[in-house]
């Protein structure tokens, strides 16, 4: 078990006070800069936090009281980060979601939580309610009502709600209390390694909690400016507005590094940067070295999810092996222990990665679902229901979801395993490999891929035979034109079951 200490929480907190506690000590500093091409929109944080308040005084205006949840169906713009620290500020429940969500999606949410409010843009999808509604373009007059005051208390109270699909498929209502911000303070210090100086450029939108996180709260509360893309810019242009609004730390999820990279002799003049995160899925090994070799810069990766986000990553103080993920970060409690019984396993031996009880990242639980939230738990340990193990010098290789592992002749088989190996084919772009039944009680192993042509099956088989042991090696290779995402961008492996009969090229 890798066991850490932190601080804790005051007793008498406030999430949103937390992140912007440097606002009036850093009154005129740009705190957010959203960069185009065409130059940049700069908010000071005396801006955002007067934003912030004003419209966290509407709210409370408008007849809510704390605990109200408000449904935030905003796009891709700064008006997502202040409504979302408005509710917060005042004990108000936001609740942030994706603008790809459908309008039946949002529907079950409504009928989940029951929100007083929704927060929305037009052109995002959204049923129609009962429920009072705000558009967009009404909260500018909002943030110039006369500031209401923080309200504290005890930082184990609902804050907000975040939704995750999780391994079951079916959206989940995810309870954070206002300490989670609190526990950032581990990944500030032992993943991003973020300075009141640094300027953090992410590649994500707002209203991806990846973004509103390491992109936003994060920087915000150590008094650093956030820089953003602005809506449109397409992927192609970050490095130079890298380079021209002098990011000193960039974050994205790996697709955004692999579409950076899809000319192997590409290299990037990035003189302020310092180093690069990423998160959101596994990093490929051959994407980390790729962008070192384009930039000269390494890519920090974190592992986490939307019950506890980060709590292990490697970072400029603790770099790690190119097959290892990360270390617990200091003030983590973190195990990996046998799925049966709860109990830690032996150094090198593989398990369910755990998170103590008492992490103060860990949620609340699961709104209306008591039973679920009990049934993640096991000796004191939340199940994360990912696979890994411990390596000698205490830092985590990962070995894929619980649901992911595949099962190939009677062993057990980590499909990031085969992918790793496979990703350093030079032709392969990108690579997803799953078990796929071919008949009853029988599963091969299929590596689907993405590349400019067509490979050849048997030169790629004879690729991994002289990289992996017999019963890990892909009985089938498929091209796609893309590999099928959830809509968070991850791959999706439950949607490569469903191809059918891949042995006769009917993928």
């Amino acid at each position: 078990m890798m066991e850490t200490t932190s601080s804790l929480c005051p007793p008498q907190f406030n999430l949103a006070a937390h992140v912007l506690g440097r606002a009036d000590d850093l009154a005129d500093k740009v705190a957010l800069c959203v960069v185009s091409n065409k130059g940049a929109r700069r908010y000071q944080y005396s801006e955002i936090k007067r934003a912030v308040l004003g419209l966290a005084q509407s709210f409370l205006d408008m007849g809510l009281r704390a605990g109200d949840r408000i449904l935030i169906r905003l796009g891709n713009s700064v008006e997502f980060p202040l409504t979302y620290l408005a509710a917060l500020a005042v004990d108000l429940v936001p609740v942030p979601t994706s603008s790809q969500l459908s309008a039946g999606e949002v529907q079950n949410i409504i009928d989940d939580l029951d929100p007083a409010l929704i927060v929305r843009a037009p052109d995002v999808a959204c049923p129609n309610t009962s429920i009072p509604v705000i558009m967009a373009d009404a909260l500018g007059a909002l943030y110039e009502t006369a500031p209401a005051n923080f309200v504290y208390g005890d930082p184990n109270r609902l804050g907000y709600i975040v939704y995750t699909s999780g391994t079951s498929g079916s959206p989940r209502a995810v309870m954070h209390a206002h300490r989670a911000i609190w526990a950032r303070q581990m990944m500030i210090k032992d993943w991003y390694d973020l300075h009141q100086d640094d300027r953090l450029m992410h590649a994500g939108a707002f209203n991806w909690t990846f973004t509103l996180g390491t992109g936003l709260m994060d920087p915000w509360t150590v008094g650093a400016t956030a820089l953003i893309a602005a809506p449109g810019v397409e992927i192609a242009m970050l490095p130079l507005l890298m380079k021209r609004f002098d990011a000193t730390i960039f974050a994205a999820a790996p697709g955004v590094y692999r579409r950076l990279l899809k000319d192997p002799n590409q290299r990037y003049d990035l003189p302020t940067l310092r180093h690069a995160l990423s998160a959101g899925e596994k990093l490929a090994p051959r994407t980390a070295a790729g962008w070192f070799t384009a930039t000269g810069r390494h890519i920090y990766e974190a592992f986490g999810m939307s019950e506890c986000s980060t709590f292990i990553s490697a970072s400029p103080q603790r770099p790690v092996a190119a097959d290892a993920l990360g270390f617990a970060q200091i003030g983590r409690r973190v195990a990996i222990v046998d799925p049966e019984t709860g109990h830690s396993v032996p150094t090198g031996t593989e398990g369910v990665i755990a998170i103590h009880k008492s992490d103060p990242g860990l949620m609340l639980g699961y709104w209306n679902a008591a039973q679920e939230t009990a049934e993640k738990y096991k000796n004191d340990w939340f199940m994360t229901g990912d696979y890994g193990y411990e390596n000698g010098n205490g830092s985590i290789t990962y070995l894929g979801r619980r649901d992911d592992m595949m099962n190939a002749g009677g062993f057990r088989v980590s499909p990031i395993e085969v992918e790793t190996q496979l990703m350093t084919h030079p032709d392969i772009e990108t690579v997803a490999v799953t078990d796929i039944e071919i008949k009853e009680d029988t599963r091969i192993i299929v590596a689907f891929y993405t590349g400019q042509t067509e490979l050849d099956k048997p030169q790629l088989a004879s690729f991994c035979e002289a990289r992996l042991a017999r019963y890990k090696q892909p009985r089938d290779f498929v091209r796609l034109a893309a590999l099928p995402t959830n809509p968070n961008g991850k791959i999706s492996r439950s949607a490569l079951k469903q191809l059918k009969d891949p042995l006769n090229g009917q993928a």
